[in-house]
């Protein structure tokens, strides 16, 4: 790897955690509630551009670039569980299961959603 690759991921990686922040303080503060809408529609629209990208025949620099550096700092597998579990802490057992299968179910569907967009380009 070179060092404007090294540049390049962190610099994207860096947009891509700037953009999580926006979108989950976004729809966290839309939705003023204790179940984590913010991290949910952070991780799905995360999954739709993964599932995007890698649809797409990109060079393996790009899609190290794009997937890996943006799509890998814009979503949070470890904010997604520990709300879950902090949700189970506070006793809301229902919403800690929707969380978990509400995004697995999402996500999926999601990633398969991104990959059709770009069979269609």
């Amino acid at each position: 790897m070179t060092l404007a690759l090294w540049a390049g991921v962190m610099v994207i990686g860096g947009l891509g955690a700037v953009a999580r922040l926006l979108v989950d303080r976004a729809v966290a503060r839309r939705a003023a509630r204790s179940f984590p809408f913010g991290t949910l529609a952070v991780n799905i629209s995360g999954a739709v551009l993964l599932g995007f990208v890698s649809g797409l025949t990109l060079s393996h620099h790009a899609a190290l670039l794009a997937g890996t550096a943006f799509v890998g700092a814009y979503t949070t597998f470890s904010t997604w569980m520990l709300e879950t579990q902090r949700l189970t802490e506070e006793r809301q057992i229902w919403p800690a299961v929707a969380n978990l299968v509400v995004s697995v179910a999402l996500g999926v569907a999601a990633a398969m959603l991104g990959q059709w967009i770009a069979s269609l380009l």
